[in-house]
């Protein structure tokens, strides 16, 4: 059974321009679902956009993987009175309905997990025909003409007594390929209902909407991560290893600073079987050549989604997000900070990083604060 991921994207965006390519928490904002659907049982997952930047992004970042392809929309879909439908079949006609099941998917849906993707296609498996998430919502909601719509005032129940009502979050649509080809819609006549959290329920439609959501994605990641061993260090190169300035010729050519002293934290670490991971947003030969001096040999280069490759590694390598230690000193850095066992910032790190780490070191980067990490995690890990 061939189970496929379609997520809309438009350049178009009234309310937040380029809401979708916008960083949230560091990221693009589509990633957040894409990561997901890439780590579901999903098994293709399609990016259809008539953002010709993205479908780049899409094939120079996602390289490592086969799950994932980016096709172009036409204008006509891609307008603003447009139905997500036409979308859909346009699509799905375009790849002559080589699915089984078809999973779309909303971009401005970040909360949505793949545990949240699976339950839907787990759903449909049981025998339904579609599917759908909703939220459980105990909030009294009234008419506009001053009735109540789910509760009586005059016995207004306790929240732990009270059923409340499904609301519908917008996140994922799950169907069989006979329903999209026969209902010309998402939804059949045999829907199943998958819940997700209250806060999936906030929609991403002005500047606060976006303040709000960002906040609430970041106070999730850090509840959902437990610090345990550290078995793996992650660290960001510009801003870390260095200063963060880079200096250039007269040619053209740049050059850039390490202190030796973080080099010889690095090999007291593998020492103790710790390993150590370089992932940076540059592809810069100059890097390269000093990871392979450090004997380092999983080195990341032009990395822009770090949290998905830092995800996919882990499964592929069998770690938890728990057992690393990361490194990093601006936004791209952000959700890993975020969602690792244990997060570092220099002293010179961007204010929004430090905020959210779990350690701001004393010594600024390029300057000793890959060595004082290293000391910390000695030090840990000396309790396991």
């Amino acid at each position: 059974m061939k189970k496929i991921g379609f997520i809309p994207l438009r350049k178009g965006s009234k309310g937040i321009v380029g809401k979708n390519k916008r960083k949230m928490v560091g990221r693009p904002l589509y990633t957040w679902v894409l990561g997901e659907a890439l780590h579901s049982d999903l098994d293709l997952v399609y990016i259809y956009t008539d953002d010709q930047s993205i479908i780049d992004f899409i094939a120079k970042e996602y390289h490592y993987t086969n799950k994932v392809k980016a096709v172009l929309r036409s204008d006509a879909s891609a307008t603003d009175t447009a139905s997500t439908e036409s979308a859909m079949l346009e699509f799905a006609t375009q790849i002559d309905y080589d699915f089984d099941v078809f999973c779309l998917l909303q971009a401005t849906s970040p909360f949505t997990t793949a545990l949240d993707i699976n339950n839907c296609l787990d759903t449909v498996a049981d025998g339904k025909d579609s599917a759908l998430t909703v939220v459980n919502t105990h909030r009294f909601l009234w008419n506009a003409n001053g009735t109540p719509i789910n509760y009586d005032y005059n016995n207004r129940p306790r929240r732990q007594d009270f059923e409340g009502l499904l609301i519908e979050n917008g996140a994922v649509y799950t169907c069989t390929k006979q329903v999209l080809q026969n209902n010309k819609n998402r939804l059949g006549q045999n829907i199943g209902i998958v819940k997700m959290s209250e806060d999936s329920l906030q929609e991403i439609d002005s500047e606060s909407d976006w303040i709000v959501v960002e906040n609430l994605l970041i106070e999730r990641q850090k509840q959902l991560k437990k610090a345990e061993k550290i078995t793996h260090l992650v660290l960001d190169v510009d801003g870390v290893f260095t200063d963060g300035t880079i200096t250039y010729t007269k040619d053209g050519e740049h050059t850039k600073s390490f202190d030796m002293r973080d080099g010889m934290g690095l090999e007291i670490l593998r020492q103790f079987g710790i390993e150590v991971m370089i992932m940076t947003s540059e592809q810069s030969e100059l890097v390269a050549k000093r990871m392979e001096k450090l004997q380092i040999k999983q080195v990341f280069l032009g990395v822009k989604d770090k949290y998905t490759l830092l995800k996919t590694l882990s499964i592929q390598q069998n770690f938890s997000l728990n057992n690393v230690a990361y490194v990093g000193d601006d936004v791209n850095d952000m959700a890993n900070i975020c969602s690792v066992g244990w997060s570092f910032a220099p002293q010179n790190a961007m204010t929004e990083i430090k905020t959210n780490a779990d350690v701001v070191l004393s010594k600024p980067s390029g300057a000793g604060a890959i060595r004082e990490a290293c000391y910390f995690i000695k030090n840990y890990n000396k309790r396991y």
